[in-house]
């Protein structure tokens, strides 16, 4: 028996459009936001799938991307769980900076360093090694057991908590995951086989558009 897993990154919010750090700031989607929430719901509509469960984290980005989704697939009221534990990363002090602001106050080979190493988190905030000590638990002991059971869930959340998941499910390592992009509002379908390894991932749109 094989569960279905369905990761996607909520769609563009205000303050990716405004080039800012987000972390845990809660700002909501764009009208480009709501359209690619959409065009992920569609493609999953058109998929053919539904599903037994929703998680979503705490920040209302990732919410209304899963209820954009669920509205697509005709279960707008779908149980539907929010947890901090799927939040972005913490950007610390750099949360709510201009990228370009940042660069100038701390230096562009610092910027870097905090946004794109695996293990050095920026002032007061959290690495992604760090983001994925919180999500990682919360996987194992609430997604993943409902999955294992031949549950299909849908997890609606953002860039660095997905790429937690992804980096354990695609096995990739510290290297290969800072490299890696998550499009917004496109859905990653995963098929588990009951000892948690994948059996299939597919990517439902262009991930052409990951930015």
């Amino acid at each position: 028996m094989s569960g279905t897993l369905v990761l996607v990154r909520h769609g563009q919010s205000d303050w990716n459009l405004k080039n800012l750090f987000t972390g845990w700031r809660d700002p909501d989607l764009t009208d480009l936001g709501v359209e690619e929430a959409n065009a992920g719901g569609k493609a999953l509509a058109d998929y053919g799938i539904t599903f037994d469960v929703a998680y979503t984290s705490s920040l209302i980005r990732a919410q209304r991307t899963c209820q954009i989704v669920l509205d697509n697939v005709g279960q707008s009221d779908l149980e539907t769980i929010r947890d901090e534990a799927l939040n972005e990363r913490d950007y610390g002090d750099l949360s709510g900076l201009n990228k370009d602001d940042a660069r100038e106050k701390w230096g562009e080979d610092q910027v870097h360093i905090w946004r794109r190493s695996y293990d050095i988190p920026p002032p007061g905030g959290e690495s992604l090694r760090d983001t994925g000590a919180r999500v990682w638990p919360y996987y194992l002991t609430e997604i993943l057991p409902r999955v294992l059971r031949g549950e299909k869930v849908l997890v609606a959340a953002h860039g660095n908590s997905l790429r937690s998941l992804v980096m354990v499910l695609d096995k990739l390592s510290k290297e290969e995951i800072l490299k890696l992009n998550l499009a917004t509002g496109v859905p990653m379908v995963y098929k588990l086989n009951a000892d948690s390894t994948v059996i299939s991932k597919e990517v439902l749109g262009d991930m052409s558009a990951a930015h």
